[in-house]
């Protein structure tokens, strides 16, 4: 294929300077299971690598401590435990109206969203806003962000400590908007937001819950295709847009059942 040299997708610590996305020549880099990579310096250790449990803490702590978007945009850009912030742009922290009564959750930033510091920009969000459009709302009326707010390199997927970093402020996210509805876009925020594993295919088109403890009831969640996986697979739009009927029936006070699902 033309392959003549692996480079890391984590920086490491070299001396007295990063090297950006691992690319020296001497080493490769394959994070331990146990610690997230790049060190996260600081009044942690001066380079020693913070453990998975120690980073995720800091962020739980970062994300409670919000108590409007304002604070929790301000909690995310200062936090320094994913290593996706070193090589991203932009924080692509939300989009919409924070009063809306659906909330939109994607994967994670792509190069436009990356660019312009907004979710759903891209070739994919278009076809986003269509799908919207089609019930009868737009992003004036929904709110939009994604799990990971920061584009991985290459447009690569999150990884799971990429992720678990990143759960804290979803969830205070989600707290904080208080929707009537989510609607997740793509297997990695089906898997994130409902914490159950499987494919795409297989959890959506069902009815399932978010519930947390800041929250005074639980929020209907329904998962569906990411638009950019319906640019690839066209002939599964028929499914999306059953799945976009449920969630306007909900809206409307209606119980939609399993009509999705077919």
């Amino acid at each position: 294929m033309g392959v003549d040299e692996t480079i890391g997708e984590y920086p490491i610590k070299q001396g007295s300077s990063d090297v950006s996305l691992g690319m020296d020549r001497g080493a490769l880099v394959s994070p331990p299971g146990d610690v997230l990579q790049p060190a996260v310096t600081g009044s942690h250790g001066g380079g020693s690598p913070l453990s998975k449990v120690v980073v995720v803490q800091k962020a739980s702590q970062a994300a409670l401590a919000a108590n409007t978007l304002e604070e929790l945009n301000s909690a995310i850009k200062g936090y320094e435990g994913c290593p996706l912030k070193d090589t991203a742009s932009s924080t692509v922290f939300g989009d919409g109206n924070p009063q809306g009564r659906l909330m939109v959750i994607g994967e994670a930033p792509g190069a436009d969203e990356d660019r312009q510091g907004r979710p759903f920009v891209g070739i994919s969000g278009k076809l986003l806003d269509r799908m919207i459009e089609s019930i009868g709302l737009n992003r004036n009326t929904i709110y939009i962000t994604n799990v990971v707010p920061w584009r991985p390199p290459g447009n690569r997927k999150p990884t799971t400590e990429e992720v678990s970093v990143c759960i804290p402020f979803l969830e205070r996210h989600i707290e904080l908007i208080g929707p009537e509805v989510l609607l997740l876009v793509g297997g990695l925020a089906a898997n994130t937001v409902l914490a159950r594993p499987g494919g795409i295919t297989k959890l959506r088109g069902n009815w399932h819950s978010f519930s947390s403890s800041k929250l005074s009831c639980a929020i209907p969640v329904l998962a569906t295709f990411h638009p950019a996986y319906l640019l690839r697979s066209p002939d599964q739009k028929r499914l999306a847009w059953r799945d976009m009927l449920a969630v306007k029936y909900r809206l409307d006070g209606n119980n939609p059942k399993s009509t999705a699902r077919k």
